[in-house]
């Protein structure tokens, strides 16, 4: 990759800010009433899905769809003013916290002011119509051979750099865009100031500009694991290509977002008892996991996408469910070399499609992962293993434990385990 990944992304995690659906008000505004607890669970990078103001002409449901954009430099009133984004990024910055913003590049709402301005910015049939080339009835293509209308999207993409010190940029469904337009635009804006650089895509040729990609993939492997009787074979040989990709190509794992939760279910209906284990998975194995809005409450319903259905929180003075469960990970993420560095080490057990156990070291940090990702309950196994010696403290638990070499485990039903060494 030609591009120096932002330091502080090397330890990130992401947490999907879905504002419509995060407070009955939906603004901007009472979401930054949740900051500080995001920032206690450990969240550090925060990702509003798209914050500009969504068409009219073909909108879908009573409140349209977040990436049907009528502008590319204006914040969707729904959400408050251009000022209480500033607020809120500037709130996120004095706890910690980084902000990047959903970037919906290869598609703009039919009412665009661009429909009007620059009509030769949009792609077109014989006739002069606006076209749409992947069934998304209230969107429109822009033409990425016209260079005026890259040049706008560059200079879009600036003004929130500018006004409101952003950190970077998810982009949404980047591999329908030219990769040689988000090189571009990467050489451009890294100018202003380094940026953290997302691609909703699995195609590793985006690598050239990104630094991370999604991983879709492993997550549509493991979500069509039958629990009762798994098969991890899927699972593992997409973990294999994610790796052959490269030393330096970062993936985002995840087990829910935006799209997931609404169209295909919540994680529990993916995973059921499970959830919990390929949620530790996500954080431990490698590259950067991503929350979605409610992960940690938990939530178990699948929120609309077109119209108002906010998320049920605690009553105030309350924690959310799993909110410790979270933070136990991130702070492993912050302070762990070995999960960030190391690499994993497959371990053997009696239930190869049931046990994924894996050890990773780097210098004097070790952590053992051990996740039961089937519903069969009581599985115990022995790991031996040279670097399963020392004082280490379960994560979730904090009790500690004196590993000798080799050690008897037993998982119940979707369980998971994780330990680290305790440095001398």
């Amino acid at each position: 990759m030609p591009f120096n990944t932002v330091n502080w992304a090397l330890r990130a995690n992401v947490y999907e800010v879905n504002l419509r659906q995060y407070t009955k008000e939906g603004t901007l505004a009472s979401f930054a009433a949740h900051l500080p607890r995001l920032a206690d669970m450990g969240v550090t990078v925060l990702w509003f899905m798209p914050i500009t103001p969504i068409g009219s002409k073909g909108r879908l449901g009573s409140l349209g769809s977040y990436y049907a954009c009528s502008s590319y430099t204006k914040i969707n009133p729904e959400f408050g003013s251009l000022q209480d984004f500033i607020d809120v990024v500037n709130a996120a910055h004095a706890l910690g916290m980084k902000v990047i913003i959903d970037w919906v590049a290869n598609h703009t709402g039919q009412d665009h002011v661009w429909t009007i301005s620059s009509p030769d910015f949009y792609m077109q049939d014989a006739h002069g119509n606006f076209t749409e080339r992947n069934g998304w009835s209230d969107v429109i293509d822009l033409n990425y051979n016209n260079p005026r209308m890259r040049t706008a999207m560059i200079d879009a993409m600036r003004y929130w750099i500018d006004t409101a010190g952003i950190d970077g940029f998810r982009c949404d469904m980047a591999h329908l865009v030219p990769l040689n337009f988000w090189i571009e635009a990467r050489q451009a804006l890294d100018a202003i100031k380094p940026l953290y650089w997302l691609a909703e895509c699995e195609d590793a040729r985006y690598f050239e500009a990104f630094d991370t990609t999604y991983a879709w993939a492993f997550m549509h492997a493991t979500a069509s694991i039958n629990r009762h009787e798994p098969i991890l074979k899927p699972v593992l040989d997409q973990l294999d290509i994610y790796k052959s990709e490269g030393a330096n190509t970062h993936k985002l794992f995840f087990t829910s977002n935006h799209d997931e939760n609404s169209w295909n279910g919540t994680e529990y209906e993916k995973y059921g008892v499970t959830a919990k284990a390929w949620a530790v998975f996500t954080a431990t194995w490698g590259g950067l996991p991503l929350i979605y809005s409610g992960q940690e409450i938990p939530n178990h319903k699948r929120l609309l996408f077109f119209d108002k259905d906010e998320l049920i929180w605690p009553l105030q003075g309350s924690q959310p469910v799993l909110h410790t469960f979270y933070k136990a990970l991130f702070e492993l993420r912050a302070h762990n070399d070995a999960v960030i560095l190391g690499q994993p080490q497959m371990l053997q057990t009696p239930y190869p499609d049931s046990i994924i156990g894996f050890i990773k070291k780097h210098q004097n940090n070790i952590v053992l992962v051990l996740l039961n990702i089937s519903e069969q309950g009581r599985l115990a196994f022995e790991i031996s293993h040279p670097l399963l010696v020392g004082d280490f403290v379960q994560i979730f638990s904090g009790l500690h434990f004196s590993f000798s070499g080799n050690e008897k485990f037993e998982l119940q039903a979707g369980e998971y385990l994780v330990y680290q060494l305790i440095p001398h």
